[in-house]
């Protein structure tokens, strides 16, 4: 570091620590982990995610004395012609909001993962994996802490492509499982796979951004962005673009989405993390980061709109129909990315970072929680009580089945009430954090135009109604399975972060409470003023009846459905087709699997022989053999005879001499 850097702010100079301290873990737990018991192993992760947050935290405090932030430069990085890239770290009020919410929900999570995972090893019947879980854990916290930390586009591409391969560690955590014994590792490829076609854009994009502005850093970028919007818009229009094809795949909007659902196969803290603090809101921080970019591209600014809006919509209408606990939340968390994507679209940066960071309290909370409920229907405790450490036999009642749960908030009462206050949250019921930052996305869109506004409209209506729905057939009613009857509250070790992350879902909407507008201010340094999503009454009012309207209706068809279980759910009763249509997915799978990956699949095994085998390999083994060849030629030289070798060496002078002789 320069050491002007060091001197400005000495807690600026922290910020590479963010990142540091996750590696320490990582490499810890490498060397250490096999003799250290499970509890130390933990403890490493944990400490290692909450010295980020600690960093975050003096990162925040030295802000407020200079808003204006700053750039630590660690290292140079490439620097070659036009193209000079440091290793650098951003400190601004954008990049260590981000910073607080990774770390901090992070850490969280990483506490509760240390007595979930204690269970969920033994039920998958491999103890061994756990230190490896912690080491994938930490290394999704460096990645993403690096994503958001990053002062140019490469090195926020680094960890956009870090927190891509932890997606695919952790969603094929358990790769041998899974229908077939192979349904796991294809949920985790299908991530992988499907975010590449994302990242390609965002590729595309930096290839123009470089052509055209000669550099990737950001404030070279965005001053020159005027000039090049005058001079070729057409250019500016196509790098945003392709940009939002990035974010489509890493915040799973259409038509890149598909991906999210099937992440489901990983452990639930996998679920959280990704869910709530790391992956998916990387796209929503990409195009608020790139804000100046949008502003000057109202083509692309409509189009990011109306993606998000979109995809709200048509992911709730999915959720709806689920009856995989786990499932609903995941098509939840598609259509609330859609309402923050939506909002940045439009010019909301905080109502849209406000929303990220109330979300990713009550999603995480709503995760763990259903994690809580899976572990209470396996009935795990009984591993402490029988000392079963090395395996576990699964009942045949699929834990996650909602069809099969029933009466939990008497076998559960915490996990019911924290589960409550976060499905409440997301439902957006005032007072707790989900209601105002919602409410402020419903502003600006009533700003926007009424067909965005009435579109996010339906999509919270509907919201509302599936988390109803969820409630009752979970908490209510009675239990439907022997599982279910028999189901126990968890330890405190995984009911603890719930009970934290219940706090800051009541609590979280004080971060910009209507009137003190703190984080309105605080992201003003960075993102400017941008539209106005203040607080309005009449909005608030409308979003709030809509919600309770969803709530009540839930409630209306699922409570006379009670006692046994029944074959058809009530809304299929009612819609038929439709329903089955939802529950589907709307066959957008089918339709990709009929399209594009059958007919890939068809080519390559055309392909496979005459250019794979034939050509590629020909043209590789074709080298080896020629050097084979030539080797076998001239190894007879080496024979191990000295007479030789000076017959060979007295020729070599002759034939010097008589060079030098003649020339």
């Amino acid at each position: 570091m320069f050491l002007s850097e060091i001197f400005s702010d000495p807690a600026f100079s922290l910020v590479p620590w963010v990142v540091f301290f996750p590696l320490a873990g990582i490499i810890l737990n490498l060397i250490f982990s096999r003799r250290w018991e499970e509890k130390l192993t933990a403890l490493t992760a944990c400490l290692a995610a909450g010295g980020s947050f600690v960093i975050s935290l003096l990162l925040m405090l030295a802000l407020t004395h200079h808003p204006e932030g700053a750039t630590i430069t660690l290292l140079e990085w490439i620097n070659t012609g036009s193209l000079q890239i440091n290793w650098a770290f951003r400190v601004d009020t954008l990049s260590v909001t981000m910073m607080l919410v990774v770390s901090g929900v992070g850490t969280l999570i990483h506490i509760y993962a240390a007595g979930y995972m204690h269970y969920d090893v033994r039920i998958n019947g491999d103890p061994s994996r756990y230190s490896r879980f912690f080491i994938f854990f930490n290394l999704f916290i460096l990645a993403m802490m690096l994503l958001v930390s990053a002062d140019n586009y490469l090195m926020l591409f680094v960890g956009w492509e870090g927190v891509g391969l932890c997606s695919y560690l952790l969603i094929g955590f358990w790769f041998e499982k899974g229908a077939d014994g192979i349904a796991n590792a294809r949920a985790a490829k299908k991530a992988f796979l499907v975010n590449r076609i994302g990242d390609v854009g965002l590729l595309i994009a930096l290839f123009l951004m470089f052509w055209n502005f000669g550099s990737l850093q950001f404030d070279t970028v965005f001053a020159r962005a005027p000039e090049v919007a005058a001079a070729t818009p057409a250019v500016l229009l196509a790098m945003t673009l392709f940009m939002l094809l990035g974010v489509a795949g890493k915040s799973a909007q259409l038509p890149l989405y598909v991906w999210l659902p099937d992440a489901m196969a990983g452990p639930t803290p996998v679920s959280a993390l990704i869910h709530a603090a790391t992956m998916v809101t990387a796209g929503v921080y990409l195009v608020a980061r790139s804000h100046t970019l949008y502003s000057l591209v109202p083509a692309a600014q409509t189009t990011v709109v109306w993606l998000g809006a979109l995809t709200a919509l048509f992911a709730a209408t999915i959720a709806v129909a689920q009856n995989d606990i786990k499932k609903v939340l995941a098509y939840s968390t598609i259509s609330q990315l859609g309402f923050m994507v939506a909002a940045v679209g439009m010019g909301a940066f905080t109502a849209g970072l406000f929303h990220l960071t109330t979300h990713a309290f009550f999603k995480a909370l709503l995760f763990l929680a259903a994690g809580s409920v899976i572990l209470g229907m396996e009935d795990v405790r009984k591993l402490d009580e029988t000392n079963l450490s090395d395996s576990f036999h699964h009942s045949h009642v699929d834990p996650q089945d909602m069809t099969l749960m029933g009466g939990l908030r008497r076998k559960m009462p915490v996990t019911f009430w924290v589960y409550l206050m976060g499905a409440l949250a997301l439902a957006g019921i005032a007072p707790l954090a989900g209601f105002f930052s919602k409410d402020e996305i419903l502003a600006a869109a009533s700003q926007n135009g009424l067909l965005v506004f009435l579109v996010l409209l339906a999509a919270a209506f509907l919201t509302a109604f599936y988390m109803g729905r969820q409630l009752w057939l979970v908490f209510f009613g009675k239990p439907r399975s022997e599982n279910a009857e028999n189901a126990r509250e968890n330890t405190a070790l995984i009911v603890l972060p719930l009970i934290l992350l219940a706090g800051l879902t009541v609590l979280g909407g004080l971060l910009n409470f209507p009137g003190s507008l703190a984080l309105e201010g605080w992201l003003e340094h960075t993102l400017g003023k941008g539209i106005n999503g203040e607080f309005n009454s009449m909005v608030a009012g409308i979003s709030l009846i809509v919600s309770i309207t969803g709530l009540v209706t839930a409630w209306f068809v699922y409570s006379r459905y009670s006692g046994e279980i029944k074959k058809l759910d009530p809304l299929e009763d009612m819609f038929g087709a439709v329903f089955i249509g939802a529950r589907n997915k709307w066959y957008v799978d089918e339709l990709y699997h009929a399209i594009i990956v059958r007919p890939l699949e068809g080519l390559s095994q055309q392909l496979a022989q005459p250019v794979d085998q034939g050509l590629i390999d020909g043209i590789a083994v074709g080298f080896g053999s020629l050097t084979k060849a030539i080797a076998q030629s001239w190894r007879s030289i080496e024979n191990g005879f000295v007479r030789s070798y000076a017959l060979a060496l007295l020729l070599g002078i002759v034939l010097i001499f008589s060079y030098l002789v003649i020339r």
